[in-house]
């Protein structure tokens, strides 16, 4: 009946009344008080009166629901529309070209089922489906879908394009929601499920010219979010009486949040409630095809599989209509985060970036899930130094069980995957701004130039970081932490760079000039006659206290109960004075050639005076590099 020649016909602008005294959402005299600090919120003059609820729109309650029980387990079975959806909400959509590559990224990753495009809606959608198919490029193991309305000379025109085909799904719809068969089709339900039915009906008609080629079908009642749930089960139904499928050769009822117009859980009541609802359950594939109109698409399609549903559609990197199609590439790895094999290929998320990017014409998001520039990156300094410990930690844990670290369980704080799984690596995970701490930096020299500091020198060092971030005002990179590193603690040889630039990742920087009053020259160390003591004999550079003093070679002699303390009594020659406060060291590597770096915190000048400051060297010897150390700090007093 038209529901527009009944005037008994109730209207959905009949929930004008109620929602123009809604209140905001705040008429229910059940609701706790608000609990707050400080000042109250004030209501805001947002229209809120102008929008209806999805309980007022759809009244739905399901208190039968056992999906939250449940857990995911295994992967669905995936449908990619990147092809179809996402194709056509691109401002300008793809050429043969470009789908072509986006069609051999889908085959390469492992989609087995693929939604080619609308033939009957679009030419180059028609031609490229041709190509396919004459050009022999789909895969035995894949099966290729296609879209239709259900109307009559589309989906004749739809089962034409699929000639030669060796299999192929033929995806037919119809809008069965409130608002849309009111507003749109101005149609009862009856003559809604009817169009529906017809559509089945000319499908298998048309199936029987189709020679050689294994036809599937596929039913979507679109806007189901906005459709009543036992309305929604009785046209798809009516659909399965006529398609008649069969356990070994079943149909898909996919139910297209086409609409996002409600939270994940009341979503997947709706899915749970049609699962236990249709005829002939084991003979359907029960399909999702969220959109993300209000953020929640991968929610609702987990909470959808847990409610019963056996197939999703989407896209790679959420793109589609308005706010986009699921993301294919989140799903999968929120469920290799979980221990559950995806059965697609997602090792190389860049290269996927990349080539939906191209294809797309439209950049990811910096903060994208999985696939943005920042998602492995942190800038906080509490954050920081527990990647730092955690990666560190499972190595060590690694060593200890005898294990490839590549292959060792995952356990690291705020990395909830390992970045070389998709394709990435751990030099960006770490990231230095005037917000972070000085984990950041010391993973950064730990990582990148094989220094481990020790914590009070982190602090000392952090200083310096953070009055450079502070002044610039921007992202302190590894190249800015190094640069500042080594003019601030390691002698500065001609060209900018370091005597041990080969081990600590160095190069030349002009803007770097030579620094620091005594360079160590030559040491040796033998033992005292009766063993007891340790003596030393060191050549030192020494080019005086001012810019234009000349450089003098001084041999300097000490005896102690080691080598740091007969050189600290040999400097007394040089009437410096210097006590160790701290000592750390450790190889740079491993073999015979490794060099070690070594951390001294010293104090030094008389008492009255004294400067407690850390001093860093490198060198093949660990006792040199320790000497080296004392001076460094004795540079920075003098600087």
């Amino acid at each position: 009946m038209d529901q527009q020649s009944d005037h008994n016909v109730s209207s959905v602008f009949d929930l004008a009344a109620r929602v123009a005294v809604s209140n905001g959402g705040n008429n229910d005299p059940l609701l706790p008080p608000a609990r707050y600090l400080g000042c109250p919120q004030r209501p805001s003059n947002m229209p809120y009166h102008k929008y209806a609820s999805f309980a007022m729109q759809v009244p739905f309650d399901y208190p039968e629901r056992t999906w939250p029980n449940k857990i995911i387990q295994r992967a669905p079975r995936w449908c990619s529309v990147d092809l179809r959806d996402g194709n056509q909400a691109l401002v300008n959509p793809m050429d043969s070209e470009r789908k072509l590559r986006m069609w051999n990224l889908l085959v390469d990753m492992g989609y087995k089922e693929i939604e080619v495009g609308f033939p009957s809606a679009s030419q180059t959608d028609y031609d490229f489906i041709r190509m396919l198919i004459e050009r022999e490029l789909i895969p035995q193991d894949v099966t290729i879908a296609v879209l239709t309305q259900a109307r009559e000379h589309l989906i004749r025109r739809t089962y034409e394009c699929l000639q030669g085909a060796k299999h192929a799904v033929v995806h037919f719809y119809n809008s069965v929601s409130v608002l849309q068969r009111e507003v749109v089709f101005r149609k009862d339900k009856a003559a809604i499920t009817k169009l529906a039915t017809d559509a089945a009906h000319l499908c298998k008609e048309l199936e029987a010219d189709a020679h050689g080629t294994e036809i599937f079908y596929e039913y979507s009642p679109e806007s189901f979010t906005g459709t009543e749930p036992d309305y929604a089960v009785e046209v798809c139904n009516a659909v399965i009486d006529v398609i008649q499928p069969t356990v070994e050769h079943p149909m898909i009822i996919n139910l297209p949040a086409t609409v996002e117009m409600t939270t994940p859980n009341v979503f997947a009541d709706q899915v749970e409630y049609v699962s236990t609802h249709l005829k002939n359950r084991d003979a359907v594939v029960l399909s999702l095809h969220p959109h993300n109109d209000e953020g929640m698409a991968v929610a609702a399609a987990e909470l959808g599989i847990l409610a019963g549903a056996d197939r999703i559609e989407g896209c790679l990197l959420g793109n589609g209509e308005r706010t986009g199609n699921v993301d294919l590439v989140t799903l999968g790895l929120n469920l290799l985060t979980q221990g559950i094999d995806p059965q697609v290929d997602l090792s190389n998320v860049p290269n996927i970036r990349k080539t939906v990017e191209y294809c797309n014409q439209i950049r990811i998001a910096e903060r994208h899930p999985y696939a943005g520039n920042f998602v492995f990156t942190a800038f906080s300094g509490s954050h920081q130094d527990a990647i730092k410990k955690g990666l560190e930690a499972r190595q060590a844990a690694a060593e200890r069980d005898n294990a490839q670290l590549d292959n060792y369980v995952w356990l690291v704080p705020y990395l909830p995957i390992d970045p070389k799984d998709v394709g990435s690596n751990y030099e960006a995970i770490i990231r230095v701004n005037s917000q972070s701490g000085k984990g950041g930096m010391a993973y950064l020299l730990k990582a990148n130039h094989n220094l481990d500091l020790p914590k009070r020198l982190q602090v000392e060092f952090d200083k310096i970081v953070q009055h450079y971030a502070d002044s610039t005002k921007k992202e302190v990179k590894d190249e800015d932490i190094w640069r500042l590193f080594k003019d601030e603690y390691l002698p500065i040889e001609s060209g900018g760079q370091t005597d041990a630039s080969a081990f600590v990742a160095d190069h030349e920087d002009a803007s770097l000039c030579q620094w620091g009053r005594l360079k160590l020259l030559k040491v040796s160390v033998s033992s005292g006659e009766d063993g007891s003591d340790t003596v030393l004999k060191a050549t030192v550079l020494d080019r005086g206290l001012s810019a234009d003093a000349q450089p003098v070679e001084r041999k300097i002699n000490g005896i102690g109960n080691g080598p740091i303390a007969a050189f600290l009594n040999a400097l007394h020659a040089l009437d410096i004075t210097v006590s160790v406060m701290d000592y750390a060291e450790h190889a740079m590597g491993t073999g015979t050639d490794a060099m070690a770096a070594s951390y001294v915190e010293c104090e030094i000048g008389e008492e009255s005076a004294a400067q407690v400051i850390w001093g860093v060297g490198i060198d093949s010897s660990i006792t040199t590099s320790s000497l080296k150390a004392i001076i460094s700090a004795i540079n920075r007093t003098m600087r």
